[in-house]
């Protein structure tokens, strides 16, 4: 098995593996190719990999004919896939439903692609869920953007002058990136509200400090089979947005977090309910690469609306490199290491979760049901 990991465009600072899982696949005789200055924006140099074992080549053109299977921290672009060899195995988060024309590039070169954030939330996928492992960074960079960019502190404090009240935070969405929000927001010495449609978030939200508010919704009705928020009805929303603008009002920084796979993020913050807030709160919008929960959110930029900022960056774990490669690295580790056995003899078990949810295409043909809906039907395997 011949490992390659590419250096990503800019302006991504990650890298899909870093020394210590390096030396882990060689002393499993794993041979592991890495294009030199991939990991310069997380602080790695090739030497650093070279002693770890790895074989460093001097360009993307070089190390993808030297591998056969691909990893990756973002899809590849057209670019990049003109350089894979046929037949390649590519793993990395694609999002698929949402970058159907690379999958139609990957077909025509017979890849085999594995979409790692589409593994099921399972006890057994746990340290192979990038998902978690990048929203956890993204919850706790979105406080400390928040705190950068409000004019209050925190935490309440005591002083000659007199007492300063602690800031008001609200936290939508108490999922793994709500929950880091929340603690890091905690931590900071803020008073924490959230809000999640599953009530059963509400025993980990109350365990961390914070109070907690349901919609009246079961269990099986707020979230999929795979552990996922569903997508709700116009209706539904429109009594969230009621319920969260009672609050919205008195909040110093909203954080919202709220994600439906393979959708549109739901719109819960309209921009009647931005201009009712505090002059000078802050929103960090998490959700604002799938389009946003705030409707006046720019993603990729900050802006100031109505006296609010209104923070849309994108890609947040990238802006923390150094861990964010060891923790993606280490996922990527534990699905190759599951994935090894059935790939060294070209036979995939498609009753098995894991590979049947991330198993996107073999050998250029699509086998994900969902792709191959979204897909026109001459184009499905």
């Amino acid at each position: 098995m011949k490992v390659g990991i590419p250096k990503e465009l800019a302006p991504e600072r990650r890298v899909a593996t870093v020394p210590e899982i390096v030396a882990k696949w060689v002393k499993a005789g794993i041979s592991v190719g890495v294009e030199a200055g991939a990991g310069e924006q997380a602080s790695i140099s090739n030497a650093d990999y070279e002693n770890a074992g790895a074989q460093i080549q001097p360009s993307a053109s070089a190390l993808y004919a030297h591998s056969e299977i691909i990893l990756k921290v973002n899809p590849p672009s057209s670019e990049e896939v003109a350089l894979f060899p046929e037949s390649a195995t590519l793993i990395a988060p694609l999002a698929p439903l949402r970058h159907l024309d690379l999958l139609r590039q990957l077909v025509g070169k017979k890849i085999t692609a594995f979409s790692i954030d589409q593994l099921p939330r399972l006890a057994r996928t746990q340290s192979m869920d990038v998902l978690s492992s990048m929203s956890s960074l993204a919850g706790y960079k979105s406080i400390l953007l928040a705190a950068d960019h409000l004019g209050k502190l925190f935490p309440m404090m005591t002083t000659a002058a007199g007492t300063i009240l602690p800031a008001k935070v609200i936290v939508i969405g108490a999922g793994v990136a709500g929950l880091q929000a929340i603690a890091t927001a905690r931590r900071l010495g803020a008073v924490v509200l959230a809000f999640d449609t599953r009530p059963a978030a509400g025993e980990q939200v109350k365990s961390l400090g914070a109070d907690f508010v349901s919609l009246e919704v079961s269990h099986e009705q707020a979230q999929d089979a795979g552990g996922y928020a569903k997508e709700q009805t116009a209706e539904f929303y429109r009594q969230e947005q009621d319920i969260l603008r009672r609050y919205l009002k008195d909040a110093d920084v909203v954080i919202t977090t709220a994600l439906i796979p393979g959708k549109r993020a739901p719109l819960l913050i309209t921009a009647a309910m931005v201009k009712e807030m505090k002059p000078g709160a802050v929103l960090v919008d998490l959700a604002a690469e799938q389009q946003g929960n705030c409707e006046l959110s720019q993603p990729g930029n900050i802006i100031r609306q109505h006296g609010v900022t209104l923070i849309g960056l994108l890609n947040l774990p990238s802006t923390l490199p150094v861990h964010a490669s060891q923790l993606y690295a280490r996922n990527l580790f534990n699905f190759l290491t599951y994935l090894q056995p059935q790939w060294e003899k070209n036979e995939f078990d498609l009753t098995d979760e894991i590979i049947k949810s991330a198993l996107i295409l073999r050998q250029g043909h699509v086998v994900n049901p969902l792709v191959q809906n979204a897909l026109q039907p001459a184009e499905r395997a």
